[in-house]
C-alpha cells in the first residue's frame, strides 16, 4: 500500500508541474519562475514517508501550518530535512517567534507590524518573509487589508534582520476559479506598487488561474498528497 502511494505521489508532482508549465505559457511566462511548494500540512494525515517520496521526485519545498507540525517532519527527516526549504503557511502567534526561526526558511503568514518586530529581535541571521494579505477581507482569515499594507511595508522593510520579499493571499474557496482572478490581480497589483517580487498564491484548486495572474510560489497539497482523509 505504500508503495502505491509513494507511486501516485510522484505520478502527481509531473501532472501538477505539466499544469504549471500549462499556465505559464498561456501568458508567456517561464515555468522555472514558478516554485511548487508541497502544502505537506493542508489537512492531517501527510505523513513523513511521503515527504521523502515527494522529495525523491524531485519537490524540495514544503508548507507547513503549525510550528509543532513542521518540527516532527524535520526531526523525523534528520539530515535529509536540510535538502528541503520550509516554509511557514499557516498563522503565527507572536509568542512562537523563536520556534518558527528555528524550523522555517521562509514564513509566508506574517500579518502584523508587532509579528515582524518579534521575528527581528528574535532572528540572529536574515529572516525572508512574505506579508500576508486578506485581499478578499473574510472575516475568518487573517491579513493585512489591502490599505494597510503601504503603512506595513514602510514599518517593516528596514527591520534588522527581516527581508521583505513578497505578499501572500489565500483566496475565497469557490466553485469557479475565475471567480478569484480578480483577488490574485489585486495582489499582484500591490505587489508592484512596492516593488516587492514574490507572490505566494494559488492552491490546488485555483493555482493556475494564480499563476497567470504572476504567482511565483504556489501551495499546492491535495493534488500531490491526495484527497483529505476521511
Amino acid at each position: 500500500m505504500l508503495g502505491r502511494s509513494m507511486s501516485a505521489i510522484a505520478t502527481n508532482i509531473t501532472a501538477v508541474r505539466a499544469r504549471i508549465e500549462a499556465a505559464s505559457a498561456r501568458v508567456g511566462r517561464d515555468p522555472m519562475a514558478v516554485r511548487l511548494i508541497g502544502a505537506s500540512a493542508a489537512f492531517k494525515g501527510v505523513s513523513v514517508e511521503q515527504i521523502g517520496e515527494a522529495m525523491d521526485a524531485g519537490l524540495l519545498d514544503f508548507g507547513e501550518n503549525r510550528v509543532q507540525e513542521a518540527e516532527t517532519h524535520i526531526e523525523a527527516l534528520g539530515e535529509r530535512a536540510a535538502e528541503a526549504t520550509w516554509h511557514l503557511i499557516g498563522h503565527l502567534q507572536t509568542n512562537k517567534a523563536k520556534d518558527a526561526l528555528d524550523c522555517f526558511d521562509i514564513l509566508q503568514t506574517v500579518d502584523s507590524v508587532r509579528l515582524a518586530q518579534q521575528l527581528s529581535r528574535r532572528a540572529t541571521k536574515p529572516t525572508r518573509i512574505l506579508l500576508e494579505v486578506n485581499v478578499a477581507g473574510e472575516t475568518s482569515k487573517f491579513g493585512f487589508a489591502p490599505p494597510e499594507v503601504a503603512e506595513a511595508v514602510a514599518a517593516i522593510r528596514g527591520l534588522p534582520n527581516i527581508d521583505l520579499a513578497g505578499l501572500m493571499t489565500v483566496a475565497p474557496q469557490v466553485d469557479d476559479p475565475e471567480q478569484v482572478r480578480p483577488y490574485f490581480r489585486q495582489l499582484r497589483a500591490l505587489a508592484d506598487t512596492h516593488g516587492l517580487t514574490e507572490l505566494s498564491m494559488g492552491m490546488t484548486d485555483d493555482f493556475e488561474v494564480a499563476i497567470e495572474e504572476g504567482a511565483t510560489m504556489v501551495r499546492v497539497g491535495r493534488a500531490i498528497f491526495g484527497a483529505r482523509p476521511s
